[in-house]
């Protein structure tokens, strides 16, 4: 395994920062096909994939999501380029039997308790957004991750109908630096971790 020099490095973490305003350049759906193609082969339990994205793009998309959002994340999303709906679903074992074939029973692993289904679909979703965040900057991108929506009327919006819930939202673009805050510090290695 080739270990990423310093440059790819600070692109995914160390200089990448989360943006809150944006610049008009437009991201192609081009861009966000290829940014699935790559997030998808982050590891999950089983193979289990319950990750599910709805890319918002349209004018009118935009302001069917506009009613969830928090005040402080409202003009920022309606300017940025796209954002996404990072979504788990609940019954993600229903496609075990194509994600994880070489075990037949892998979907009896999880179907068995609604709770514990959630639990796996909301863990490996969160994962899957890390790496849809991870492949976005990979590919030029800058992200803007948020918390602060209503999931009722995103879920109503979104994911009518189906066994999927929201998760997090994501605003993609180019950002505009200029409207950085300072970088924020980190915990030390010592406050975080221990080697045992």
């Amino acid at each position: 395994m080739t270990t990423l020099d310093g440059d790819a490095l600070d692109t995914i973490f160390r200089k990448a920062r989360t943006h809150n305003a944006w610049t008009d350049e437009p991201v192609s759906d081009a861009t966000l096909k290829e940014l699935y193609e790559v997030m998808k082969w982050g590891p999950t339990s089983a193979n289990c994939s319950p990750a599910r994205i709805v890319f918002v793009k349209s004018k009118e998309a935009k302001e069917k999501l506009a009613p969830a959002l928090s005040e402080g994340n409202l003009k920022k999303t309606m300017a940025a380029p796209v954002t996404a709906v990072i979504g788990y679903d609940l019954e993600f074992y229903e496609r075990l039997p194509e994600l994880f074939p070489h075990e037949p029973a892998a979907k009896t692993w999880f179907n068995w308790s609604a709770e514990w289904a959630e639990m796996t679909a909301f863990r490996n979703g969160s994962l899957q957004g890390a790496y849809f965040m991870i492949a976005a900057r990979a590919l030029g991108l800058d992200c803007g991750p948020m918390s602060g929506f209503d999931m009722k009327k995103v879920d109503e919006a979104f994911f009518g109908g189906t066994t999927v819930k929201s998760n997090f939202l994501c605003n993609l673009g180019h950002g505009d630096p200029s409207a950085l805050f300072p970088r924020s510090p980190r915990l030390a290695f010592d406050d975080a971790c221990k080697i045992i």
